[in-house]
């Protein structure tokens, strides 16, 4: 088998070949590399080819593939068996895990992916608040639900035009998007929508425009606009949560800000380990507005699924171990720091960014702190460079776009390897 002949068969039965776009390849061009096997650090294609893995499942395999601890609890769970439909321990030792590193949570509510996490927080922001209108970012993704495939419209007194087609106008007729990092935006758009906004959700740190921060002047003002006016601030952290740190964006956010603190999180990603696992949480008197509770509905068959339970809460434990961060963090500061330093030698400009275990870099002279910047960087540039680096074996996201991930199975060899290959490259 070859990559080629695969994606040719795929075609025929799944539109694109892919059953996530960003897998397609169309950003980068070429043909997309299936996957065959996992271990630690490194991935296998169709053709038996190695690469590093700096996407980790876009975020999950923050101890690599295969890590012998998650390994064990999943094969236990799955002779116990898969799905009950009913009530199991391990979903109370999994929120109860979650809750114990996010202080800001009383209550989550467990679900099976990242679009039903912040589909179902964002219906109850809504039904808690008894407001209609949320408030977004461009550049921030947060899942595929309709009231959030919308892009900016003309001004902040109108509101968002769908960007999929299949979302009737009507749906998004209440999403106001704006620029990320804009204060002035931020300030008006309270001003002339504040008593009709349920919430504003957003990406601490961005993951789906590369990786790009929210400055700490204009966190700490949407804190304080969302307190004075009732509006609910939303955390998406399902790229985020426990993958920048153990307390995830909003702990990091919290040592600059005391006392700060969101009143709605989104997670995914990490607490499910390479499962499909995810979950939404607040105060509890929000989360106790849901069914069976409250008025707000939402419900799932697969929802705490005991397979991914056990995966979830093997790798949540395994990450609280003492000096992991720190690890993790130093390793991925010396692959940005290295990637820079090959650049610099080469002449070439680019500028990098990490937390925790997460990472990005762009092609330019500063770093990207809105959508409209990251546009602007040199996106052929990466394209030539990400070919370049995937025929030298090294796998990061095929897209400009994407936010890149370490784990702790990558090794100082891996990233000196990586550093390398792209001193050659950028050459």
């Amino acid at each position: 088998m070859s990559n080629e002949s695969l994606f040719e068969r795929a075609q025929k039965v799944i539109p694109g070949g892919v059953n996530s776009p960003v897998r397609a390849f169309r950003a980068v061009g070429g043909t997309p590399r299936f996957i065959s096997r996992a271990h630690g650090p490194y991935i296998f294609d169709a053709e038996g080819k190695r690469y590093v893995d700096y996407i980790g499942s876009w975020g999950p395999m923050i101890l690599g593939h295969g890590h012998p601890a998650v390994l064990e609890a999943v094969q236990k769970a799955a002779v116990d068996g898969f799905s009950f439909g009913a009530p199991t321990e391990r979903e109370i030792e999994l929120a109860e895990e979650i809750l114990k590193l996010v202080p800001s949570m009383d209550m989550v509510r467990l679900v099976s992916s990242g679009t039903e996490a912040a589909m179902s927080a964002l219906r109850l922001a809504r039904g808690a608040t008894g407001r209609n209108k949320i408030v977004k970012f461009e550049g921030c993704y947060h899942g595929h639900a309709d009231s959030l495939l919308v892009k900016a419209g003309s001004g902040l007194a109108t509101f968002g035009n769908p960007t999929s087609a299949g979302v009737p106008a009507e749906v998004v007729q209440h999403t106001l998007v704006l620029e990320y990092n804009n204060l002035d935006q931020l300030e008006e758009a309270f001003k002339l929508h504040a008593k009709d906004t349920a919430c504003v959700v957003i990406e601490p740190i961005a993951g789906n425009m590369n990786f790009v921060r929210a400055a700490l002047p204009f966190m700490k003002r949407l804190r304080e606009l969302c307190t004075q006016h009732g509006s609910l601030l939303v955390f998406d952290e399902v790229m985020t949560g426990f993958r920048v740190g153990l307390r995830s964006a909003q702990g990091l956010y919290a040592k600059d800000l005391p006392g700060f603190e969101p009143d709605m999180s989104v997670f995914g990603k990490v607490i499910g380990g390479g499962m499909p696992l995810a979950a939404f949480g607040a105060k509890r008197a929000v989360m106790e507005k849901l069914a069976p509770l409250g008025p707000v509905y939402q419900a799932g068959t697969l929802s705490g699924n005991p397979v991914a339970t056990a995966c979830g809460l093997a790798t949540l434990r395994e990450i609280q171990k003492p000096g992991f961060f720190e690890a993790l963090s130093e390793r991925t500061r010396s692959l940005v720091s290295g990637l820079l330093g090959a650049a610099k030698e080469a002449g070439v400009p680019m500028v990098g960014d990490s937390e925790g275990g997460m990472f990005g870099f762009f092609f330019a002279d500063t770093l990207a702190q809105n959508y409209g910047q990251v546009m602007a960087t040199d996106k052929e540039r990466f394209n030539r460079f990400f070919h370049g680096m995937l025929d030298a074996g090294v796998y990061f996201a095929p897209a400009l776009y994407e936010a890149g991930f370490v784990s702790s199975a990558h090794t100082a060899d891996d990233i000196a390897a990586t550093v390398e290959s792209a001193r050659n490259v950028l050459r």
